[in-house]
C-alpha cells in the first residue's frame, strides 16, 4: 500500500520519547518532512539526528504549560518555514490516582496541556491545511474514553472531553479534506507506563514483575504494545489511504477495551 505521505510536512508533539518519537520515526521513514515539539532542547536534538538526513527536519522547543507561548512558536514557525499538513497531537498524561482525591489545579493543568495546546496547534495549522485540500490531525488519547481506567482520575476526564472535542472538529473540518481522528493507545511500553506500574507496586504491596504480569492479564495478547506499533496507526490515519476515516477512536490495545 502506498501511503502517499513523500514530502508532506507533520509536526509531531511530544516527540523525544515514547510514541511521539516512534512517530516521528515512522513518518520519516514514509518520506515526511518531520518537526519536532518538546521542550528539551537536548533531546530534541539526539531524536533530530535519527532522523533520515535527506529529508527537512527541524524542531521547536516549547512548554504545553503555556498554550499562547505555543501558539506563538507554531505560528512564526510556519511563517518563516512552511505549513503542515500533519499535527500529531501527544502529550504525556497527568499524574495517577483516584478522582475522588485530585486537587483542583490538577484538572487545570491537564486541561491546559491536553485540550488547549491541542486547540491552539489546530487553529494555527488547519489555515494552510484547507489551502492544500490535505490535512490529518491525529491526537493521541487513550482507551479510557472507552471504558475509564482504575486510578487514572484526571486523566480519563480530560481525555473524554479532548475525544468530544476532536469530533467535534471533524464534523467541521471534514469538508475541507481535513480529517481527525484519535488513536488510543493501551498498555504500551513507555516511561509513562513504568510509572503507573510503580504506584501499582507502592500502593499493592505487589513486586514490580507482579504488578506488571497483572496488567499484562488483562490484555488478550498477553504484553504490551511496543510504541512503534501504536505509531504505525497513526501514520495510517495521516495517510492519504485513510481518506475516508474521520472522526473516529481507534483503539490499539491488544483486545484490552471490552466495549465495542
Amino acid at each position: 500500500m502506498n501511503l502517499n505521505l513523500n514530502n508532506k510536512n507533520a509536526l509531531v508533539c511530544g516527540s523525544t520519547q515514547g510514541i511521539g518519537k516512534a512517530t516521528a520515526l515512522a513518518l520519516a521513514a514514509e518520506g515526511t518532512n518531520v518537526t519536532l515539539v518538546a521542550r528539551n532542547e537536548e533531546k530534541l536534538k539526539q531524536v533530530l539526528a535519527e532522523l533520515p538526513s535527506h529529508r527537512n527536519h527541524s524542531y521547536i522547543v516549547a512548554d504545553f504549560s503555556n498554550p499562547e507561548d505555543l501558539r506563538e512558536k507554531v505560528s512564526s514557525y510556519i511563517s518563516e518555514n512552511h505549513g503542515f499538513h500533519i499535527l500529531v497531537n501527544n502529550t504525556g498524561g497527568p499524574k495517577g490516582g483516584p478522582v475522588f482525591n485530585a486537587e483542583i489545579d490538577e484538572f487545570e493543568s491537564a486541561f491546559t496541556q491536553h485540550l488547549k495546546c491541542n486547540h491552539v496547534l489546530a487553529q494555527t495549522v488547519v489555515p494552510f491545511m484547507k489551502e492544500a485540500g490535505f490535512g490529518r490531525i491525529v491526537n493521541v488519547i487513550s482507551t479510557s474514553v472507552k471504558q475509564p481506567l482504575d486510578r487514572l482520575g484526571v486523566s480519563n476526564t480530560i481525555r473524554g472531553a479532548v475525544a468530544n472535542w476532536s469530533k467535534t472538529l471533524a464534523n467541521e473540518l471534514g469538508g475541507f479534506g481535513i480529517t481527525v481522528n484519535n488513536v488510543l493507545p493501551g498498555a504500551t511500553s513507555t516511561e509513562r507506563l513504568n510509572e503507573i506500574i510503580k504506584n501499582i507496586s507502592a500502593k499493592t504491596g505487589k513486586t514490580i514483575e507482579e504488578a506488571s504480569n497483572g496488567m499484562k492479564s488483562s490484555v488478550p495478547a498477553k504484553r504490551f504494545a511496543q510504541p512503534e506499533e501504536i505509531a504505525n496507526a497513526i501514520t495510517f490515519l495521516a495517510s492519504e489511504a485513510a481518506s475516508y476515516i474521520n472522526g473516529i477512536n481507534l483503539p490499539v490495545d491488544g483486545g484490552r477495551t471490552k466495549s465495542l
